[in-house]
This record gives C-alpha cells, structure tokens and sequence, in this order.
C-alpha cells in the first residue's frame, strides 16, 4: 500500500508522524492534508531511512537544490560534495539532475549519501543510455522511456518529474500563439523533439497508466513537469503554458484514483504582478496539489544574480501558496553549478522561504527572528551569527573586519553604534 492509500484509510505511518514533529503540528492533521492530497510526503518503499519531508499546504516552504553532471562536467566527486553542501546548507530535498558521464554511478553515490529525499527527471536516463548504445535520442520506442523509469525506480529514487503535459495539442498552441524564446525545459524539448520525429504522442502521456502503475510500486511520488514553462518573460502565462496545466490537473486526478503521491511544477520567468495568479491558478486547476516553482525568476537580465531574482520571485510565490522551492544559483544560465553555488543558490532559497513562512503565519516562523533582535539589542555576536542561515558566511564577514576601539560594536557605527546610543537615551529619558 502507498502512504496516500494509507492516510486515506486513516492511518497514522510512521513518516506521517515524524514528519508532523518535524512541523509541530499534530500527526491526524498531517495525515488529513497526505490523504486530501494536499501534502506529499516522498519517499520511495526501497529507501532506506531519510528524513520525512512533508511538502504542501500550511506546512513550512521547502527548498530544493539540483546537482548533477553534464556532457561536458562529469566527475562523481564532485556532485557528491554538491550533495553534502546543499543538505548543509538546509536543502530539504536533492534533484539529481545528471545528463552526461556516470549518470548511474552518480545517481547511486547521491542516494547512498543524501539523508533527504532524491528526485531525478528520468528522461535524462532514457537520453544518456540512447547515446551510450550508440542511438540517437528520437530512435527511442515507448519501451526505452520506462526502462529508464524502472531502473531509477529500483536504485530507490523517491520523486521523479515526468513531462506528461507536454502533449501534440499544447506544442501546436504553442507554435499558433509564438513564443519569443519557444520551449527552455529540456525535457520538454527533447519530448517535443521526439514527437515531431516519430509523428507520435508523448509516450508519458499516451502510457500514462504504465506510469502510474510504477509509481504505486514503488510509492514514488509523481512531480508533473512543466515541460512548456516560460524562459523569459514575454512568453509568462500564454496558451501553451496554462494548456499544458489544464492537463496536469488531469494527470492529478487519475494519479490520485491509483493513490499516488502528486507534486505540480511551476513557471520559471514570471513577471513580479503574474506570479499570485500564477499560484492560484495552478491551486485551482490542480486541485490544491502541492505547488512546486522554479523561483520564479522575476527578470531576464541578471545572469550571474540570478540566486537574488529568484529568491524574490520565490518569496511572492510562497506566500501567494506555492509549497515547494526549486533553487536557483548565480550560474544559472551561464554554466555547471560549483559547490559555492550550490550553497549560494540554497541559502537565497531558504532566505525567501523564511520570509514567506512569516508571512503565511507559520506557527514558531518568526521565533528565530526574534533571538535575533535580542541578541542584536544585547550586542551578542556570537548568538548573531549561531542564529544566521550561513553561519559560516557571517562568521567570516566579521572576523574580517573587527573593530579596533569597541569589540562590542562594529566597523560601520564604531562609538555612533545606533542600539549603544538608543540604550544611554532610553535610560536618560
């Protein structure tokens, strides 16, 4: 039995619970927002114990960091210390994202190593081992796709986005409407490829059963891609984009019939004042699903800051209802991610995660905040930086500038320190 079988039966799994503690909230809860799908919790039956991560509504936004190889940056080691420094930094969730080298090896070391949950694009899979057979990836039968799915499936991944939407019918809205930068999703592409090829749906969608079939196996839960998700602004909320989440809403429904966990992803460029209607309508079309976004990214033109344009766009879409947060580093659209981008890309994450849970009302959200102002009101450096969401970055900043008269104070204020000055008047008055 899955875990959405078993919440909707009204029991109370072990994930369930420790989940529910690590929200604060009271296990019957959790099980009820499990079985009204309104939360995920992944975790794949062949894991071994991780941490159960709930992800949906009224629950703590989550963060997600990608890792991974490419054709031209494949080394294990490396997407390995990817891994560890994400979970470091607080991901609460790892996608593998390998599309060159070892993708197998690699796909295994991070599992064998990553105590949150794992999630994989398994197209990628059915890609790389077209190549390594010396085929080309449009050469690719139905059969090939799901080889890849399975083989993923038994190394114990325990979410996977699967481009199911992206269908022959939302590919012609898309060239009828136009696009100013067409289709960004590689999955997506790659299916749109395959399809013109072979004159064919897309084998997910077509064997969509075979799909979910897998998943209840394996009680993988099942992240919707958005294969047709805008790459800049101008093509944000168009035909082919809300097409493509018409059908997941679809998808939702037939997946939660098989009691399969079910996760939608969401828009990566998007407008500041289209991100709310974004989330809502994804909420409505989806039935309430768990929301996971891709930032969004508010602007085109800021490579190598693109950490900060998502963290801002992250934070609306939080607190506009959005659940689950995809990371985005200041390499994005510029090269492979270092190990500092990834704790770069995590922690900007979390910094717009926070701000969302405080504003979304979280119980306990905003407590850490306030022993951040006690210990900034007592001059507390020590407390300061324990209480910082890199430590390690704000323990550096100060140590490298420390102040020569006052140790109590800083080098910006020195003796015109602003909390020193308030605390002499308060008393004086």
């Amino acid at each position: 039995m899955t875990l959405l079988h078993r919440a909707r039966q009204g029991e109370i799994p072990g994930a369930i619970s420790r989940a529910a503690g690590e929200e604060g909230i009271q296990p019957d809860k959790l099980r009820d927002l499990v079985a009204a799908g309104r939360a995920v919790i992944p975790r794949n039956r062949k894991r071994r114990e991780i941490l159960p991560v709930a992800i949906g509504e009224g629950l703590r936004v989550k963060v997600n960091a990608n890792v991974g190889s490419s054709r031209d940056r494949a080394n294990v080691a490396d997407e390995i210390e990817k891994t560890r420094v994400a979970v470091a930094a607080g991901a609460d969730a790892v996608m593998d994202l390998s599309t060159g080298g070892p993708i197998d090896e690699i796909r295994r070391a991070i599992l064998a190593e990553c105590p949150v949950p794992v999630g994989t694009v398994p197209v990628y899979q059915a890609a790389a081992d077209a190549a390594s057979r010396g085929k080309s990836w449009v050469e690719l039968a139905a059969d090939d796709f799901f080889d890849g799915i399975l083989k993923q499936a038994e190394d114990g991944v325990d979410f996977m986005t699967v481009h199911c939407g992206v269908t022959r019918e939302a590919l012609t809205r898309l060239v009828r409407e136009g696009r100013r930068l067409d289709i960004v999703s590689r999955g997506g592409s790659l299916l749109a490829e395959w399809m013109g090829h072979n004159g064919r749906e897309n084998p997910f969608f077509e064997h969509y059963d075979r799909l979910l079939d897998i998943c209840r196996e394996y009680d993988i839960t099942l992240s919707l891609g958005d294969g047709l998700r805008p790459g800049c602004l101008a093509d944000a909320t168009d035909r082919a984009q809300v097409h493509e989440l018409l059908m997941l809403g679809e998808l939702t429904d037939r997946a939660w019939k098989r009691d399969v966990q079910v996760m939608i992803e969401g828009p990566g460029h998007v407008p500041l004042h289209q991100i709310a209607a974004n989330v809502q309508l994804q909420k409505r079309l989806c039935h309430g699903a768990p929301f996971y976004v891709l930032g969004p990214l508010v602007t085109d033109i800021a490579p190598g800051y693109d950490h900060i344009t998502s963290a801002i766009g992250g934070a609306i879409a939080a607190w506009s209802g959005a659940d689950f947060l995809c990371y985005v580093t200041p390499s994005e659209h510029l090269r492979l991610p270092t190990v500092d981008d990834v704790r770069t890309g995590v922690v900007a994450s979390r910094i717009a995660a926070h701000a969302a849970d405080i504003a979304r009302g979280i119980p306990g959200a905003m407590e850490r905040d306030n022993r951040m102002a006690d210990a900034r009101r007592n001059l507390d450096w020590k407390a300061q930086i324990e209480l910082s969401l890199d430590p390690e970055t704000a323990r550096a900043l100060r140590g490298g500038s420390l102040p020569t008269v006052d140790e109590s104070a800083c080098t910006m204020c020195a003796d015109l320190c602003a909390i020193k000055t308030s605390q002499k008047a308060i008393r004086r008055g």
